[in-house]
């Protein structure tokens, strides 16, 4: 069994881990309520764990509040207590099938908790990239170890990869960077 070796599929998927990063900084709020807020939120619903866009619609009809309409009332307890225990320190009221959202006033320790979100979210796509890193050199090992690739040609595609998880590290870091400076403003 011999295994191949793609670094445009390395990059793909280093590409997505940042992609995931960026997705997950628009969800932390600067300002204004914002529907991508929540995305990040998942339900126990079904006996699985599902993303709350899949059992609600949010919405954001005033600046400073969110409502969540929950489809099925038997979810709404579900939804309230994934929202209640999320990292974005929310206190949702419940309506019927519908959940509001009040959004506090970001103050100086409100800021920086969601600094230290946005910078637990860096560590995650940081890690995911390094972890893609390592699947690439394991295989490179195992290449060679099976006579695909000679020494030179391994250590050549090593130092390709390196280099695309070091831009693909700085990348996150300037995201972070720039979401922190978005989030310290006043």
């Amino acid at each position: 069994m011999s295994a191949t070796f793609d670094l445009k599929d390395i990059r793909k998927r280093m590409d997505k881990a940042v992609e995931v990063f960026r997705h997950e900084l628009a969800g932390l709020r600067t300002g204004r309520a914002s529907t991508s807020l929540l995305e990040p939120i998942h339900v126990h619903a079904y006996g699985t764990e599902m993303p709350l866009n899949q059992v609600a619609t949010v919405s954001a009809p005033e600046p400073r509040l969110l409502v969540v309409q929950v489809w099925d009332k038997g979810l709404v307890k579900a939804v309230e207590k994934a929202i209640r225990e999320s990292d974005l320190a929310l206190n949702p009221v419940t309506e019927g099938n519908v959940i509001r959202v009040p959004l506090p006033e970001l103050s100086e320790e409100r800021r920086r908790e969601l600094v230290k979100v946005a910078h637990r979210y860096a560590e995650q796509a940081r890690v995911a990239v390094r972890n893609i890193r390592s699947d690439a050199m394991d295989t490179l090992k195992r290449l060679e170890r099976e006579g695909g690739i000679s020494q030179d040609e391994h250590r050549r595609l090593a130092d390709q990869v390196q280099k695309l998880t070091d831009e693909h590290i700085a990348a996150i870091d300037r995201l972070l960077e720039q979401k922190e400076k978005d989030i310290l403003q006043v």
